[in-house]
């Protein structure tokens, strides 16, 4: 990710997608780091009200695929996937929004590692989850 990234560029991911479905927004770009942010709603609730840590983890999911994405030498000849991610859900969260920050921890020309904090709106930490994604040819 570099500073100043047009995330306009991003509209392609405007789908139907789980991160539509969802409401994911990303929010912004900057030299080392995407933040996106996803509502607290019935779309993300578990059946007791507060925030799914499913739904946690396809934001977490969502923000490295796209950040690995933003990072293809030749995004027509390659993808990006995800091959594994684990979460730790902290804290639960019952409204609002929550916010995703995606920095790298590796990005190597055939693996990408990121470490994404999921914070609510007052900067409190909701969960931390780490993603590995594999770059492979389309």
């Amino acid at each position: 990710m570099k500073a100043g990234f047009d995330l306009t560029t991003l509209d392609f991911l405007n789908t139907d997608s789980i991160g539509t479905l969802l409401g994911i927004e990303f929010v912004e770009a900057g030299d080392g780091y995407l933040i996106a942010r996803m509502p607290v709603d019935k779309r993300t609730h578990q059946p007791f009200g507060i925030l799914h840590g499913g739904a946690s983890v396809v934001l977490a999911e969502t923000l490295g695929s796209v950040a690995s994405w933003m990072l293809l030498e030749d995004p027509a000849k390659q993808r990006a996937v995800g091959l594994e991610i684990n979460a730790n859900h902290i804290r639960s969260v019952r409204e609002g929004w929550v916010y995703g920050r995606c920095t790298p921890i590796h990005t190597g020309r055939t693996t990408h590692v990121w470490d994404i904090r999921i914070t609510d709106e007052q900067g409190k930490l909701v969960c931390v989850s780490r993603l590995t994604i594999a770059i492979i040819g389309s």
